[in-house]
């Protein structure tokens, strides 16, 4: 398996960890509920996975950006989540951007070679994404990161631990 394989095999299989958790946020108001004040909600949490994807595609292939009004204020790096439903764009349309932000990461993934993944990224860019590989690599981890603090939520919500909710010969 090369080094694209492997990456792109671990994207997928966050986002489906991810979604497989989302598919538990079934009122509106469960996508901003929060385990105690100002933390991390499922609404927020959907906004930052397409924000910082849509930043790694900056870094990655600039032309392939997709920016969209406020969410960088709402959803960016030092965004603080609000309980308020109404302070946000509808759940299905950041959703959405969510999704088509990482079949664009994921294609200009497939676009590259193993090799490629030693390029540098672009002057400026912080020390812990120095080249291409370590973009996606940090994309693997962060959603790793903000899919936990989900799945907090999601049990403050009175569901049963992720891994005990699916049928047996698909747990880990």
């Amino acid at each position: 398996m090369s080094m694209i394989q492997r990456i792109q095999h671990q994207l997928e299989a966050a986002r489906g960890f991810t979604n497989r958790i989302l598919s538990d946020f079934k009122q509106p108001e469960d996508w901003v509920a929060q385990v105690c004040s100002q933390s991390n909600h499922a609404l927020w949490f959907i906004g930052h996975m397409a924000t910082t994807d849509n930043f790694f595609i900056s870094l990655l292939a600039p032309d392939k950006v997709a920016n969209k009004d406020h969410y960088q204020e709402l959803f960016g790096l030092g965004s603080t989540p609000s309980a308020q439903l109404t302070t946000y764009p509808p759940i299905e349309e950041v959703r959405a951007y969510m999704n088509e932000r990482r079949a664009t990461l994921l294609e200009i993934l497939g676009s590259l070679t193993d090799e490629d993944l030693a390029t540098k990224t672009p002057s400026g860019t912080p020390d812990f994404l120095a080249d291409y590989g370590q973009v996606f690599e940090t994309a693997i981890w962060h959603e790793g990161l903000h899919s936990g603090q989900l799945t907090m939520v999601r049990r403050s919500l009175g569901h049963l631990p992720a891994m005990e909710s699916l049928p047996p010969q698909q747990q880990a």
